[in-house]
Formats: structure tokens, sequence, C-alpha cells
């Protein structure tokens, strides 16, 4: 039973001596890295078992040696027929081969694979065996002739690929030269020219030599590998050449299932994410349509909000992904992440401050679009409100661009917030001397005003004395309206109703200096009104 045992124990160590792959550390039974460095004894390109070294004789230099040993046994004709045995010492187990010693197994090898170093020592054996007997089978003469026979037809079937290739690439490089090089025409918009014909056709040529190319430099890889495996001695070789190709592309596979998970995962946030936005895209246009309604809440704020609610739930996304973002536990991903943040932060500070300053104003309610707005000594009406600028269009038909940032910063003056509803004051001042009466003065500015078409009649036009100055009394004329964007057509006209009524009652307007009273007023008689090159534009009955 006992013997039972051990059989199926170095049956199945074997079998973990084929599948491992090379490690650079030694693992206990427990799973655990005790440090010490293995190396890989190899026969012909095959992986017999890993042998531990020490400082002063390293592991691989071991393994050379032990390999060494193992050939030179099996290409020892005196030892045809000479078994591989075990030895048991006191601290060690020698595995020879007639007086030839191939390794010695030692305790602390035994502790790290977690068996005794007698079925370790039975391992070996069975696996030296192995090598010694497929060593020399491989260089026995019939192998070597079916081998070199083996090599000689892979030659002529890739002589024959290369030939044959050759001329269904040619054959096919004429056909695209007859068929299609005509029908491509370059790239262009409009009249602008982005990319030539002849750009393109070279382009696709490129692509299929190129893909000539790569298809018989896999033809002469795989040759390659087939030939270099048919012979003992460049055996490894062809393995080192088939894990040139397949190691990345195992490593890609297997990183790609082990991804598939933290993909499902994203992809399943992905979803609820646009869902979660879906809805609150809906309820927020409900509000803004005003089919929602929220006490307190003005229409005019619901897209402002659902920006920075969608802001905040892809941050919340991003942030719960981003432990599942393949490569996001690497320095290269860690580092770049600092990268880009260091960058952001050094470099938008103005960009976030507009931003924050964007959203403030449209909770402030400072404007609208179509508002007349002064800000700082801009004036204008309000034609576009972005996140980082607000665009204003001057009376003069300029676009200024306003950075939010300065906006709030400085004081707004929106001439149409009461407008629609109270109506906006237009007001003017002018200076009378003391010898008017008061009371005519104040009638003629409403009349002007009441001849103003624009103004508003109700409420009415009132008259205001600013001040007693030292030379005339200061009158200041307030009218409404409730268009604010006409505000300078506005003023014109009351500014010239109000001098052709000062000039019609001999009233004169006092100049901003006074040095004595002249000798005639100076105020333009009736009859010069229209003196050339002025002509009448209304009906002199209006006046």
């Amino acid at each position: 039973m006992r013997c039972l045992f051990h059989a199926l124990l170095i049956a199945l160590l074997i079998t973990s001596f084929n599948a491992r792959a090379v490690s650079a550390t030694a693992v206990s039974a427990g799973g655990e890295e005790i440090g010490a460095p293995m190396a890989p004894v190899e026969v012909d390109g095959a992986t017999l078992f890993h042998v531990v070294g020490i400082k002063a004789f390293p592991a691989e230099k071991r393994a050379r040696l032990v390999a060494d040993r193992i050939r030179d046994a099996a290409s020892n004709p005196t030892f045809l027929e000479t078994p591989v045995q075990i030895v048991d010492a006191t601290d060690r187990s020698k595995i020879i081969m007639g007086d030839h010693l191939l390794i010695s197994v030692f305790d602390a090898e035994a502790a790290i694979e977690g068996v005794s170093r007698q079925i370790l020592a039975e391992v070996y054996q069975a696996k030296i065996w192995e090598a010694i007997q497929a060593y020399r089978r491989d260089r026995s003469p019939d192998r070597l002739i079916r081998a070199a026979t083996y090599a000689f037809g892979a030659s002529l079937g890739l002589l024959a690929a290369l030939w044959l290739g050759w001329r269904v690439y040619r054959r096919i490089d004429t056909g695209m030269e007859h068929r299609f090089r005509s029908k491509i025409h370059g790239l262009e918009i409009q009249s602008f020219e982005i990319v030539r014909a002849e750009r393109i056709w070279a382009v696709l040529r490129g692509l299929s030599r190129w893909s000539w190319i790569v298809l018989m430099l896999l033809l002469a890889y795989l040759y390659l590998n087939f030939v270099l495996g048919l012979f003992p001695w460049t055996r490894a070789f062809a393995g080192y050449l088939f894990g040139l190709l397949v190691n990345p592309l195992r490593k890609m596979g297997t990183a790609l299932i082990d991804i598939v998970p933290d993909l499902v995962f994203i992809a399943i946030l992905f979803v609820i994410t646009r869902y979660v936005l879906k809805v609150t895209r809906l309820y927020f246009s409900g509000i803004a349509d005003g089919t929602v309604a929220l006490h307190g809440f003005e229409p005019d704020w619901a897209w402002p909000t659902y920006r920075i609610l969608r802001l905040l739930i892809v941050i919340f996304a991003l942030v719960v992904a981003y432990p599942y973002i393949p490569g996001s536990e690497t320095n290269a991903f860690k580092g770049i992440s600092i990268f880009l943040g260091v960058l952001f932060s050094l470099g938008s500070s103005s960009v976030i401050a507009n931003i924050i300053a964007g959203y403030t104003m449209t909770y402030r309610r400072a404007f609208r679009i179509g508002d007349r707005v002064q800000i700082g000594e801009h004036l204008g009406d309000v034609v576009e409100t972005r996140l980082l600028v607000t665009h204003l269009r001057t009376p003069k038909n300029e676009d200024i661009v306003v950075p939010n940032s300065v906006i709030l910063s400085s004081e707004v003056i929106n001439y149409s917030t009461h407008a629609r509803q109270q109506g906006l004051i237009l007001h003017t001042t002018i200076g009378i001397g003391y010898e008017t009466p008061w009371r005519q003065v104040e009638a003629m500015l409403i009349e002007a005003a009441r001849r103003t078409p624009g103004l508003l009649q109700q409420p009415p036009p009132f008259v205001l004395q600013k001040s007693l100055g030292d030379f005339a009394v200061n009158y200041e004329i307030n009218v409404y309206c409730d268009q604010p964007s006409a505000m300078t057509r506005l003023y014109t006209a009351l500014h010239q109703n109000i001098l052709d009524l000062f000039n019609e009652y001999g009233v004169q307007i006092m100049t901003p200096a006074y040095e004595g009273d002249p000798g005639q007023p100076k105020v333009v008689p009736k009859d010069q009104w229209f003196a050339a090159p002025a002509a009448p534009t209304e009906p002199e009955s209006h006046r």
C-alpha cells in the first residue's frame, strides 16, 4: 500500500514538473515565497526540473552542470545498459548512473517542494531516465534521416510557397492597377484638396506590399520553427523562436481573459449611468418646459443644474469604475494620472474660475438672453451665455466677449429686468436760466416727451429740478419706455424734440460756461429749422 502511495505521488509530481513554468524564486508548499533562486535543468530544449543554488554555487551554474552530466551519461556508450540509481546518504540522496554522479538531492530542496527527500529523488530519477532515453532516441540514425527528410521537404514547400506567393501578389497588384487606380480620386473639401489621388494609391499599394511581406515572414518563421525542432541540437533554439511569438500572444490572451469580469462590470456601470442621465435629463427638461413645477426653482435654472448634476454623476461613475479599469493598478497608469492632474491644476485655474462664475451668474439671475446690460464700460445686448464667457452686441453692432469671472467681480446694470412690467426710465438733464418760469420749462419738457414716438405715456413723464446752479436751474426730464434695446434711438429723438420746442418758444438752453447775457437769445428761429442741407422729414402739423 505504501509503495502504491509513493508511485501515485511520484506520478503527480512528474506531471507538476511538466506543467510548471520557469520561476525566479522558490515557493514553499504553502504558497509562500522563501526567496531562494531557482534555475531550470534543460536537455535538448526540454525542462526536466528546477534546482536551488547558493551564493557560492548559483542555481544557474548548478543547473548547467547537472544538464552537462546528463548529456555526458546519455552519450557515453558504456552506459547503454546501465540504469539510473538512487544512493541515500545521511544528508543527501545521490542519483548516479554507474559510477557517474548526476545530481545530489538535499533536504532543503525537498522542503521547498513539501515532500520528503526520497520522494523528490525518485521524481528526479524518473525525469532523468526519460531525458536520457529521449536523448539517445533523437540521435539514432533512422531518426536523424527521417528529420533530414522532413527538413528537405519543408524547404521545398517553403520555396514553392514563396514562388506562388510572389506570383499571386504580382497578379493582385496588376489587377488593382488596371481596375482601381483610375477610379481613385483625391480627397477634397469644396475646392481645397486635402489628400491627392497619388497619395491614396501609394497608401493602398503599401498596404498590399506589407501584407505580402508579413505573410511571407510568417511562413519563414513557421518553417524555421519546424525545421529547427526536428534536430535535437537546435530544438532549444526552435523553442526560443516559438516563445518569441507565442508568449506575448499567450500573455495578452491571459490578460484579456482576466479582465473580462472587470469589463463586464464597467459595461453594466456604463448602462446604468447612461440610464440615470437620461432620466435626469427628462426630469429637468420637464422643469424647463414648465410641465414639472418646483416651488422656488426657476425654469431658467433647469439646464445649468442638469449640467452640474450630470458632471457629478459622471465623476461618481468614474470613481466607482476606476479600480476595474485595466491597468489602473500599474505605476505607469498612476504616473500618467498624476501628471495630467498637475497639468490640469496648473493650466486651468482661470478656466475653472470662469466656469464657477458662469454657474454663479445663472443662479444670481443677473441677466438673460436679449437683455440690455452694462458690464463695466461695455453696453450691449446679451446674445449668448456660455460656460466660460458671455457675448454682448453693442449698439454699434460690435461683438464683445466678456469672461464670466470679470462679470462676477464687476457691477452689472440690467436695463431690461423691470422694463417688461414697470418700464425703464430714461432721463436727460438741461440747464435753463433763472429768468425762465420753471412751470414753462416743465411743460415744454413734458410736451417734448409726448412728441417722441416709442415712449410710454403711462406712467406719465415727470420733471425733477436737480439743482439750482450758479447760472442756471438744472431740470431732469424722466420718461418711461419698454424697449431697452432702443435706448440710443429714443434718447436721440427726445433730444431733438427738446431742442425744437425750446427754439419754438424762444427759450435759451444755457451753455456750460456763463460770462454775460447776450444781446439776442441764442435760439434758432423756426423758419431756419430746416436750413440747407436739412430737409423736412415729417408734416409741419406734427411739430
